[in-house]
C-alpha cells in the first residue's frame, strides 16, 4: 500500500524535477497528481514511464490525499497551502514562506530528521534554501565531532536556482555576446550574467547583505544550531545548474583534515572527492543530475587555531529544492504516516 501525492507546480523547473526524483527513488505510490496553475491546464509531465496531465490547482481538492510537495513561489503558497493542509494533506513547502515560522519544522533529513514530528502543529513542513541545504548537510557531521564556532561561506550560484527565467537570460546573453547584432539587457538579474559574476541575490537589507545570505544565517541555526556563528556572500555565477561554495569552518577543537576526510566520507548524502592533482576535485557541471553533495578541497587553515577550509557542490536542482523534498516525504511516511 502506498501513498497518493500531489506535486504543485509541476510543469516548473523544480516539480518536474519533483516527478522524476519520487519515479528514480521508487517512492511507494498509488495515486501521482500534477498540479499547475490554470494557464498551463492539461500540460503534459511525465513520472517515470507515465505521463501526466496537469490538474487545476485553484479547483483541486486535497481531502484524501496523503502529502503534497509544493513547488510554487510563496505568494501562491500562502494561498493554497493552508488548503491542503486543513484539508488532511501534508504540505512539503519549497518556498520560503513557511521556514522561520517556529511552528513549522525546516528539515534537511540527514541534518535533523527528529525535527519531523513537529509537523503536526501546522500539518506543514518546510524545505530549506538551496544553499544551505548543501552546506548543512557538509557541516552536520563535523560539528558532531568538534562543534562549530563561526563559517564564513562564499557561494557561486548557478541561475537555475532564479528559474526559468534565469536560465534562458544566461543562454539568450550568451548567444548574444558571438552576434554582435543582438542585445540581450538583463531583465531577471540586475546586470549581465553572460561571462560575469553578480555579487547580489534577493533583495538588500539594512545592514548591507542581501537577503539570500540572512537566510543561510536564520536556516542555518534553525537547522543545525543557533550558536553557530555564519557570514556568507552569495553570487550569482554564468552556470546554468549547480551550486558551489568555498566554506571556512573555525571549531571549539582542533580537528585534523584527514579525520575530517574521513568523518565527511561515511556522513550520509556525501561523496568526497578530494585528491591534490589536476581534475581532483568536483565542479558544478560534474554534480547535475546526481544526488550527492560532494566536498572537496578539504585542507587545514593555517590562519586558525582550529580551522578548516572545503569546496561543496550540489546540483541545487535536486539537493537543493526536490530531492530534499522528496527525502522528506520519505522521512515522514517512514517516521508518522507508515503506510504498508
Amino acid at each position: 500500500m502506498g501513498y497518493r501525492v500531489v506535486v504543485v507546480g509541476a510543469t516548473g523547473n523544480v516539480g518536474r524535477e519533483m516527478l522524476n526524483i519520487l519515479a528514480e527513488r521508487q517512492f511507494p505510490v498509488d495515486e501521482v497528481a500534477a498540479l499547475a496553475s490554470r494557464r498551463s491546464l492539461g500540460t503534459e509531465v511525465t513520472f517515470g514511464d507515465k505521463t501526466l496531465k496537469t490538474q487545476d490547482l485553484d479547483t483541486f481538492d486535497f481531502a484524501g490525499w496523503d502529502m503534497a510537495l509544493f513547488a510554487i513561489g510563496s505568494d501562491a503558497t500562502k494561498q493554497y497551502a493552508p488548503k491542503a493542509a486543513a484539508a488532511g494533506c501534508v504540505v512539503i513547502d519549497n518556498s520560503s514562506l513557511y521556514r522561520y515560522d517556529p511552528e513549522v519544522p525546516l528539515i534537511v533529513p540527514e541534518v535533523n530528521p527528529e525535527a519531523v514530528h513537529g509537523y503536526a502543529q501546522k500539518n506543514i513542513i518546510a524545505n530549506p534554501n538551496c544553499s544551505t541545504a548543501q552546506m548543512v548537510v557538509a557541516l552536520k557531521p563535523l560539528h558532531d565531532r568538534a562543534k562549530i564556532k563561526r563559517v564564513v561561506v562564499s557561494t557561486y550560484q548557478s541561475v537555475s536556482g532564479a528559474g526559468k527565467e534565469g536560465m534562458d537570460e544566461l543562454w539568450d546573453q550568451t548567444k548574444a555576446v558571438y552576434n554582435p547584432t543582438s542585445d540581450v539587457p538583463p531583465k531577471k538579474f540586475t546586470k549581465e550574467i553572460a561571462f560575469n559574476v553578480i555579487p547580489h541575490i534577493d533583495v538588500f537589507l539594512d545592514d548591507g547583505s542581501t537577503k539570500e545570505e540572512w537566510k543561510m544565517v536564520a536556516e542555518t541555526k534553525k537547522i543545525l544550531d543557533k550558536s553557530i556563528k555564519l557570514t556568507a556572500t552569495c553570487v550569482r555565477v554564468p552556470v546554468f545548474v549547480g551550486h558551489s561554495e568555498a566554506i571556512n569552518i573555525e571549531f571549539e577543537e582542533f580537528l585534523d583534515e584527514d579525520e575530517a576526510r574521513d568523518i565527511l566520507r561515511e556522513a550520509p548524502g556525501i561523496m568526497v572527492i578530494d585528491k591534490r592533482e589536476n581534475g581532483g576535485y568536483v565542479t558544478p557541471k560534474e554534480c547535475v543530475g546526481d544526488f550527492a553533495t560532494f566536498i572537496s578541497r578539504i585542507r587545514q587553515d593555517s590562519t586558525l587555531d582550529n580551522g578548516l577550509n572545503l569546496w561543496c557542490v550540489s546540483d541545487n536542482l535536486r539537493k537543493g529544492a526536490a530531492l530534499n523534498a522528496v527525502q522528506i516525504a520519505e522521512l515522514l511516511g517512514r517516521e508518522v504516516l507508515k503506510k504498508g
